[in-house]
């Protein structure tokens, strides 16, 4: 079967990540998560204190970042490098997860990561999710999935992932935060958050990941073989 790009982009704790590094697994795929390369700047521009509203500090900023990802032989899973060092738990902090959609609208940060992103991309066989994969980042990606699913179900997975992190984090922070980034998602200037028009949408609200596995897997599958 031939190699193809996988895109999944969707709305905030949606499972996009789960599914996605699911299928590469399944396919023996690479798996890029474009999320982590947004968060893993933002926590760059927090650490050394850059104004993000001042494009030449931005720009400037951003010649000092190396992203890579490397492979976790104990968690089976690519984690995040920023300048050689791992970051994959640091940049699943509060802190960062409320600054992420801000720095993530900048276009000189989004041609960055773009352009990163498209080049992790030219032998095919990998599996990306994010915000605008399916739409900007590999507009010809042979198989597009877009996922869905109701506030309240969003919410309490997000808030289940932080509160095993941060025992301090309430329920309506994490409410607060996902209808926040919801709001800046899809209202951004630059890349907005909208399902591509040959995307497959999945709403998995009522879906086990064994579903939503299985019904990704059939599609790719199929793709593939064309």
């Amino acid at each position: 079967m031939k190699k193809i790009i996988i895109t999944i982009d969707g709305w905030s704790s949606c499972g996009k990540s789960t599914l996605a590094k699911q299928l590469a697994k399944k396919l023996g795929y690479v798996y890029i998560d474009s999320g982590a390369m947004y968060r893993a700047i933002t926590l760059f521009f927090l650490r050394n204190h850059i104004n993000w509203s001042d494009k030449l500090a931005v720009t400037a900023a951003l010649k000092s970042i190396v992203i890579d990802f490397e492979y976790n032989e104990n968690s089976r899973q690519s984690e995040i490098l920023l300048n050689d060092e791992n970051v994959e738990y640091l940049i699943r902090d509060l802190v960062v997860a409320e600054k992420v959609s801000e720095v993530a609208t900048i276009k000189e940060v989004r041609d960055f990561a773009v352009a990163q992103q498209q080049k992790m991309g030219e032998k095919k066989g990998i599996v990306m999710d994010g915000r605008d994969i399916g739409t900007t980042v590999f507009p010809n990606a042979e198989f597009k999935i877009f996922m869905t699913a109701d506030i309240t179900t969003r919410v309490e997975r997000r808030f289940k992932e932080m509160v095993e992190k941060n025992p301090n984090v309430t329920f309506e922070e994490v409410k607060k935060n996902l209808e926040m980034r919801d709001y800046i998602d899809s209202n951004r200037e630059i890349s907005p958050l909208k399902k591509a028009e040959d995307a497959i949408e999945l709403d998995n609200t009522s879906l086990t990941m064994e579903q939503q596995l299985a019904f990704a897997l059939k599609l790719a599958k199929e793709k593939m073989g064309q």
